[in-house]
């Protein structure tokens, strides 16, 4: 499956109901199928605590590494939907979550899954997800509704973010102080001071849709999105700074690589490396053109890209 048609999965929420609404074990024929290829499928989502890594993508697919991402092992999955976000507490205890409202749980770093959550019947599929701490967590859905746990992921309710909102909840970010960021489709963005109890919208530098954000350790948050747009706040949310990146290419993924140091990817390879908010940026465009949808460390200099054709490594720029 190709990355745009991907997203325009996940953007349209067209889903198929399936027989069964039990959030129980499904039959074996609606497992993961376990595939030689699934390392190099579509990869929409990664997590990382020390030298675990958890990626998840297409067909149920989760991959496993526990040296870093120098080795990669395919799970047994209970589900086959498109899986769209994953979470590591610790090195144990995560959860991934998808299409059909699936959250599936593990609690051996991925080793084994068990379906925690599913209710294909709402047409909402989930596109991220997060957690507090071991029992009180959230995921992120299609049409303005996030579901919440407070029981590690046994039961789950739904929560508006904004009563009459009903844009696409991209991505969930945290940051360091505890504040929640969602990031949304149509130029929206929300912040929550309590835990994701309550959510106020930002001021939007921008119309078209966001589809992540980057709590930088040093306070500034950015945003980014559709047409090669990114954006920083120093202040919460309240203003919002553009970065110029010299691209169109829709921004998918960003991860802190160093004090002040960042990098932004996205469709077609692209590849944006910031030192600092209020300095300048180089763009870059990989050969492959392979979009990226997902970021993490590597073993070493390494930096991990994750998307269409899987995973691929890359040496940090000095």
């Amino acid at each position: 499956m190709r990355l745009v048609a991907a997203l325009a999965l996940l953007l349209s929420a067209g889903l198929v109901a399936l027989a069964t609404v039990d959030p129980g074990a499904p039959p074996l024929s609606e497992w993961a199928v376990m595939a030689r290829l699934a390392p190099e499928s579509l990869l929409l989502d990664v997590a990382r605590r020390g030298e675990r890594l958890l990626a998840v993508g297409e067909r149920g697919h989760i991959l496993v590494s526990s040296d870093g991402g120098s080795s990669w092992t395919q799970a047994k999955v209970p589900t086959r939907a498109l899986l769209t976000g994953v979470y590591l507490y610790d090195s144990q205890l995560g959860w991934a979550v998808g299409h059909d409202a699936v959250v599936l749980r593990t609690r051996d770093g991925g080793s084994t899954w068990e379906r925690v959550h599913y209710a294909p019947e709402n047409e909402r599929p989930l596109l991220d997800v997060w957690f507090e701490d071991a029992e009180r967590g959230l995921a992120t859905s299609a049409y303005g509704e996030l579901i919440a746990t407070s029981d590690g992921g046994d039961s789950w309710h739904a929560r508006a973010v904004r009563e009459g909102d009903d844009f696409h909840l991209n991505q969930l970010a945290a940051a360091a102080d505890g504040t929640l960021y969602i990031a949304a489709e149509a130029g929206h963005l929300y912040r929550s001071d309590d835990g994701g109890l309550r959510w106020v919208p930002l001021p939007s530098p921008y119309e078209g849709s966001f589809f992540g954000l980057l709590p930088l350790a040093e306070g500034p948050v950015l945003a980014f999105g559709l047409r090669g747009r990114l954006f920083a706040t120093a202040d919460r949310g309240k203003t919002w700074t553009r970065i110029e990146t010299a691209t169109e290419a829709t921004l998918l993924s960003a991860l802190q690589i160093g004090p002040g140091r960042f990098v932004v990817a996205g469709m077609e390879g692209t590849l944006v490396w910031g030192e600092g908010v209020t300095g300048p940026v180089r763009t870059e465009q990989r050969p492959d053109r392979h979009a990226i949808v997902g970021l993490a460390p590597g073993a070493g200099e390494d930096l991990l890209l994750f998307g269409e054709g899987g995973m691929h490594r890359l040496e940090l720029p000095r």
